[in-house]
């Protein structure tokens, strides 16, 4: 199964993405693309001086699920739109709401717009999470192709606008170069702590799985489950 492949494994190359992606941050100057005052210390900085204690886990299913998965991905990732369209939505409708799994979505971030529409979903809350990340992923042939980075920027509040934002908020949310620093460095510790070195990545209590048909992942859930 194809993977989107992250450049390294190791803090250095994750740190040159993170310094990447404070370069351009939107701002809400007549839809212009500006250097936060925040991207010089963004490239500095270290993992060590972010604490991401601040960035909450994103989770579906119930609490004491006898099973826990975690599902690495990226909003830019065609492969993880995949998982999105189709195993998952048999995972959650047998699984997860009959409360034999706990899903935990973690982002990865590739490059910039990806990044921008964690942010964005982030914003929504975590009662509207999940929906964002639906909508996200389902129309994600369509904003990550929408034009320059105005274009793209613009089909991202307009999903955010959707979920009951105003502009406002959405500005405020793009332009929290604090809040992206911190979502990068959470990145960089999970995707190291679990070896992650693609998309979609899953964890499955405590093991690597790879991405695979829902009946592979069935066939999984159903061994831990002690079911036929």
């Amino acid at each position: 199964m194809i993977i989107r492949t992250l450049l390294s494994a190791g803090g250095s190359a994750l740190m040159l993405s993170a310094a990447y992606m404070f370069l351009a941050m939107p701002t809400a100057r007549t839809g212009e693309t500006l250097v936060l005052p925040g991207a010089a210390m963004a490239q500095e900085s270290t993992e060590a001086d972010v604490d991401t204690s601040t960035i909450m886990e994103m989770t579906i299913g119930a609490e004491d699920a006898p099973i826990t998965m975690i599902e690495y991905a990226s909003y830019t990732c065609p492969h993880c739109a995949a998982f999105h369209a189709g195993p998952f939505k048999e995972i959650k409708k047998n699984y997860i709401d009959t409360g034999k799994v706990k899903f935990i979505y973690r982002e990865v971030y590739f490059d910039r717009y990806g990044l921008w529409a964690s942010m964005i979903a982030r914003c929504a809350g975590p009662d509207r999470f999940f929906g964002m990340n639906d909508l996200i992923y389902s129309t994600q042939g369509e904003w990550t192709k929408a034009g320059d980075v105005q274009a793209i920027v613009a089909e991202l509040k307009k999903m955010g606008r959707m979920a009951g934002l105003d502009d406002a908020a959405l500005d405020s949310c793009l332009q929290d170069g604090d809040k992206a620093r911190t979502l990068v460095a959470w990145f960089q510790e999970n995707a190291e702590a679990d070896d992650v070195t693609g998309t979609p990545s899953f964890v499955v209590d405590g093991e690597k799985v790879t991405n695979q048909p829902y009946a592979d992942f069935k066939a999984l859930f159903d061994e831990k489950l002690g079911e036929e």
